[in-house]
């Protein structure tokens, strides 16, 4: 099994699973046929920008997640404030949204965006009032933007 395999398991285990320590997350990748080392688990994790966060109510409980991800504590209601006090325009292209900020929102509105973990967004890039959004498909891109419209 290849690098990329692995670093897609790696985030299915940390989006299923708690996971409190480098040595959990060898275990639950040995149980998928990942031969790794402690070192090569340690770039991994360095490589998907993930970190070590204390959750509400574990107290010295860690878990890995993505840095980028929405914080449990950010609310829907956050988010549809981000949405309605920055984006202007979303016009869709094919798989493609073009979401219109505010200038200089266009980076915070991309960060919410990417903390959805919608399995249909492919990736933003965001410049200073604008931020292109690839969906995997046509389809899925007809829903997002409902969804983003109701935002």
């Amino acid at each position: 099994m290849n690098r990329l395999d692995r670093l897609k398991a790696i985030r299915e285990i940390i989006k299923d699973k708690k996971i409190y320590s480098q040595e959990e997350l060898m275990e639950e990748l040995h149980n998928r046929d990942y031969n790794v080392t402690q070192s090569t688990v340690s770039r991994d994790i360095s490589y998907l920008h993930l970190t070590k966060v204390r959750r509400c109510g574990e107290r010295g409980h860690y878990i890995y997640r993505d840095k980028y991800s929405v914080s449990p504590q950010i609310s829907i209601e956050r988010v549809k404030n981000k949405f309605k006090e920055n984006v202007l325009v979303i016009n869709k292209a094919n798989n493609i949204l073009v979401i219109k900020t505010t200038p200089g929102e266009a980076q915070g509105v991309a960060v919410i965006v990417d903390g959805m973990n919608f399995e249909e967004i492919l990736g933003t890039v965001a410049g200073d009032d604008t931020i292109i959004c690839v969906i995997d498909n046509n389809e899925n891109a007809e829903k997002i933007l409902k969804l983003f419209q109701e935002l």
